[in-house]
């Protein structure tokens, strides 16, 4: 981990999206970019009510796509999906990593299982473009993720998180739509402290699975400790009927936590403004 001062940006599009910005690479979080609209007519089909606070094309450069799984729309819509496959490179896991590149598009698309990474200052591996903006040593690392309890793993399908690391750049850890903090723990024993964390929250729920899909804001807390990390930053908290925890959960739940940076460590990141997050 990185005690300098060095800092991240992070502009907040709504749900999980958000572009973060962090050792010279623009990097685009499971890019959802639908206006709203249901997505079928079960139950279970999920719902969005808002569209994105910043339109694709005013967030300017963008040099990767982290998708945290392909197959909920909640993580890649519609529209999320056709821009991913227009930028320099998309990672994501195996089975999305072969459905993705299947469609087509310009996009290099690599797939990594839980705990393999890449060099994202290697050309070879990750396209020029791509390399010529990544930092000296900076690698991406691909971490397990837990969509819900065990026993509907296998229909949840894939997920993964992320782990962003560079010599002289703040360690960032991107959790994706994971659960448990279990998982969690497991990630800060093996890769040790964050410098930042991006949670995907909300306690996302449907109909007939009783157990949140994603962390709800106790968990979410509870998992920033295990980390040890200096900033927080909320994701997957608004604009989808099935999250049933909001941005005022987290912030209930992270009132009076104060950062080893100074001030609070849950970051505000109003939608759709660029905030800068010192560490």
């Amino acid at each position: 981990m990185t005690t300098s001062s060095a800092s991240i940006a992070v502009t907040v599009v709504g749900g999980p999206t958000a572009l973060l910005e962090w050792a010279g690479l623009r990097l685009l979080l499971d890019p959802t970019f639908d206006e709203p609209q249901r997505y079928g007519a079960d139950p279970d089909d999920l719902e969005k009510t808002a569209g994105p606070a910043v339109a694709f094309e005013a967030l300017g450069r963008i040099d990767a796509a982290l998708v945290s799984h392909h197959h909920h729309e909640d993580n890649l819509d519609h529209a999320g999906r056709e821009l991913s496959l227009t930028l320099p490179l998309v990672v994501t896991t195996p089975v999305g990593a072969d459905d993705l590149a299947a469609r087509g598009g310009s996009a290099r698309v690599i797939g990594l299982a839980d705990d393999e990474s890449i060099a994202l200052d290697d050309a070879l591996v990750v396209g020029e473009q791509v390399a010529e903006h990544a930092a000296p040593g900076a690698r991406l690392h691909a971490l397990p993720a837990q969509h819900g309890p065990d026993e509907w793993a296998e229909r949840l399908g894939p997920v993964c998180g992320f782990l962003l690391t560079a010599p002289g750049h703040p360690t960032v850890y991107v959790s994706g739509d994971n659960s448990e903090v279990a998982v969690v723990e497991a990630i800060a024993a093996r890769y040790g402290a964050v410098d930042a964390a991006l949670l995907f929250a909300g306690a996302a729920r449907v109909d007939d699975i009783d157990a949140p899909l994603t962390l709800t804001a106790e968990r979410a807390r509870a998992a920033a400790l295990a980390l040890g990390a200096r900033r927080v930053v909320g994701l997957h908290v608004d604009q989808w009927t099935h999250f049933s925890e909001g941005r005022d959960a987290l912030e209930r739940e992270f009132a009076g936590l104060e950062s080893p940076a100074g001030g609070p460590l849950l970051v505000p990141t109003p939608l759709g403004v660029r905030t800068e997050v010192a560490l």
